[in-house]
Order: structure tokens, then C-alpha cells, then sequence
């Protein structure tokens, strides 16, 4: 599978080197330029390339966005439009600034970026997990359920199996929270949110707080 990177950053170079081990060609992108991301795709190898944002795009059949979100209006909307898009951002009001929509409580950041990005169809995962974990915790050899939980959220179920399928093809396991707006339950101060749990014991979290 052909993966765009929009932000090479921790998570956007982690899950470049994962999807690279797992056998799948990748494109990283940032906003300074290719040229800042030589070593990293000669580290990485013939199965990655740098790219624009709007290349990196057009690149991939999936294509993972990890950039601030203060700055998702930036991303190229037509060139995302009919790709899966994996929403790994988060809202953090002390960097990004306060969003009345996300204070609220009744939009979840998620659902900015899917109307920003009409036609693209939005899977929130990777926004949950510490980079660190990210590059040591996969286990391709454990049950999915005894995996380090990475949950998703989504209204596309065909999406959300793909993206499910690169969880798992890392070694990780994909707990599906619900649609696009259930990505609130996967947030910054939830109760999974950076918690080195695995499926099973995050579904006994979820289920606990309601």
C-alpha cells in the first residue's frame, strides 16, 4: 500500500518506519520540505521518498496527517478528497489557541478536519499513543485483544478496516470507539488517552466511564 505522511514529526517519522518494516512504500511530508527530510528517507530506505504536502497527498492511498492542529486548514483539501485520512492530531488550546466548536464539548476535533476535508474519509487514530510506545510496544505475536490498544473512531467502516488492518499489521490493536463524533472518548485527558493498556483492558475502561 501506497501511505502519504503529512508532518514528520514523532508520530509521522515513527509510523513512517513501522509502515516501512510492514511492507508498505511511504511518502513524508512537512512544511519546511523534502530536502529537510534527506537522512531520514535514506535512513528509512528505497521504500520511502520525500515529498510536498499536496505530493504526499496525491501519494498515498492512505495518508496519515500529524501536524498541529491550529494548522489543519493548511493541509490540501483537493488532494485529499476520496483518500482515507488517519486523523492522529490533537487539540491542545495552550499551543494551538481555543476553538469555541471544541470547548464545548459538541464537536470533536476530528470533525473540523472531516469538513475541511469534504469527500475525505476521516479515521481518528495514532492521536492516543506515545511515540516511544509507538516504536517499542508493537507485538505481532500477541492475540490482537493482548495488544497495545491504539482505539479509532470513524464513520466509514471500509476506512476504519483498512486502518485497523495497518494497527494490526504493526503490531498493535485497533479498538473501534464508534463514529467520527466518538473520537472525543480518545482525546487529551480521557480515560484512554496515553495509557499504556492493551484491547481488552481499554474496552473495560471505555465501558466503565460511560
Amino acid at each position: 500500500m501506497k501511505i502519504g505522511i503529512i508532518g514528520a514529526g514523532h508520530i509521522g517519522s515513527t509510523t513512517a518506519r513501522l509502515f516501512v518494516d510492514a511492507g508498505h512504500e511511504v511518502a513524508l511530508s512537512n512544511s519546511r520540505g523534502p530536502e529537510t527530510l534527506r537522512d531520514l528517507v535514506a535512513e528509512l530506505g528505497t521504500s520511502a521518498q520525500a515529498m510536498t504536502p499536496a505530493e504526499a497527498a496525491r501519494f498515498g492511498d492512505v495518508v496519515l496527517v500529524a501536524v498541529p492542529l491550529k494548522d489543519y486548514t493548511s493541509l490540501p483539501a483537493g488532494e485529499l478528497r476520496g483518500k482515507i485520512v488517519i486523523d492522529a492530531m490533537n487539540y491542545y488550546p495552550g499551543r494551538d489557541g481555543h476553538f469555541a466548536a471544541l470547548d464545548s464539548g459538541n464537536t470533536a476535533s476530528s470533525e473540523l478536519l472531516a469538513a475541511h476535508l469534504q469527500g475525505a474519509r476521516v479515521v481518528k487514530a495514532f492521536n492516543t499513543i506515545w511515540f516511544e510506545h509507538l516504536k517499542t510496544r508493537g507485538r505481532k505475536d500477541l492475540p490482537v485483544e493482548q495488544r497495545r490498544v491504539i482505539p479509532i473512531s470513524g464513520d466509514d467502516a471500509e476506512a476504519k478496516r483498512i486502518v485497523s488492518a495497518l494497527i494490526e499489521a504493526i503490531g498493535f490493536g485497533p479498538y473501534d470507539l464508534g463514529g467520527l463524533h466518538a473520537s472525543t472518548r480518545q482525546q487529551p485527558d480521557t480515560p484512554i488517552y496515553n495509557k499504556d493498556v492493551t484491547v481488552e483492558e481499554a474496552r473495560g475502561i471505555v465501558t466503565s466511564a460511560g
